[in-house]
């Protein structure tokens, strides 16, 4: 009989590349982790892990093992969230990601709520970008994460994994108070196009969406200052460095030397998803972070 809880071990090693860091999100010693791994290897008589330099990786038999047991693993999440849904009780232990933004506007506050409210819950928050937080979903290391979408820049969700919106955010052109568009209520592309902006880095989601923006136009956006984080955009414009396209989510208060001008044809908007896999479907846990999500969302005008 395949032991599940050493199969679950030989899964960490094969998703975080080592004992060590298998162990480390397992809560376990690298000791238990090899144990286990050498008592699956005894039940089933085939070498699972192959020593490579200091390292370790997975062997044939070992990935087959993996291929097959991960229906195994994937089954037996599905029926612990059964079970919990059948108690009703939120409790276990989350781990959810989620971009800068949305960790300060949206997650940090409806994480504190939670916990007051459901005293067996546990929480571990990490930020990641977009991608990323798709990736340790689906591949486990993660139960619930936040991204977001910019028009139709796509981000691709694997179909185990269940998508849900829980906002929906517009950026603002950010300009200092005494740059000449100030004035105006809304501005355009065309409006723009000599601007020199402040942006995040190439290959990001946001960076994408300002360029798309320019679609039309015959040009495309100059890039004056690269920063990752939208707090260095704001104090970038506020010394008059360049103008900045800021999603409200999250924005720090502007104060008096920063306007926001409404941006228009295309209003820039973005979707902000909830993602877990669908085994985890009937986890009340999962449930709740969800609906309150969506709760502080329509209380603060963000969802329509």
């Amino acid at each position: 009989m395949i032991d599940l809880a050493a199969l679950r071990s030989l899964h960490a090693v094969d998703t975080y590349g080592s004992v060590v860091a298998a162990a480390d999100a397992l809560g376990f010693t690298p000791s238990a982790v090899s144990q286990q791994v050498k008592r699956l290897e005894r039940q089933t008589g085939v070498a699972l892990l192959e020593r490579v330099g200091r390292g370790v990786i997975v062997t044939d038999g070992g990935r087959h093992l993996l291929d097959e047991g991960g229906r195994l693993l994937g089954d037996l999440e599905a029926v612990e969230a059964g079970l919990h849904r059948r108690t009703g009780l939120v409790a276990g232990h989350l781990r959810i990601a989620a971009f800068s933004t949305a960790m300060r506007g949206l997650v940090a506050e409806t994480v504190r709520d939670l916990l007051d409210a459901h005293p067996d819950l546990r929480v571990s928050l990490a930020e990641h970008e977009p991608w990323d937080t798709v990736d340790l979903v689906a591949s486990g290391q993660l139960d619930l994460g936040l991204f977001h979408t910019w028009g139709d820049v796509p981000v691709d969700v694997p179909d185990h994994l269940v998508r849900t919106t829980v906002a929906r955010d517009v950026a603002d052109v950010i300009v200092h108070r005494d740059h000449p568009l100030a004035g105006r209520r809304s501005v355009t592309p065309r409006d723009l196009v000599d601007e020199g902006w402040v942006a995040t880095p190439e290959g990001t989601i946001c960076r994408q969406w300002l360029s798309r923006m320019y679609d039309g136009t015959g040009r495309r956006p100059r890039i004056a200052h690269v920063a990752m984080e939208f707090d260095s955009h704001l104090a970038l414009v506020r010394a008059g460095l360049g103008i900045a396209l800021v999603p409200r989510l999250g924005r720090a208060a502007l104060g008096d030397r920063l306007v926001a001008l409404a941006a228009r044809a295309p209003v820039p908007t973005r979707e902000v998803v909830a993602v877990h896999r669908r085994t985890m479907a009937d986890s009340p846990a999962v449930v709740a972070v969800v609906a309150a999500l969506i709760a502080r969302s329509r209380a603060t005008g963000s969802m329509a």
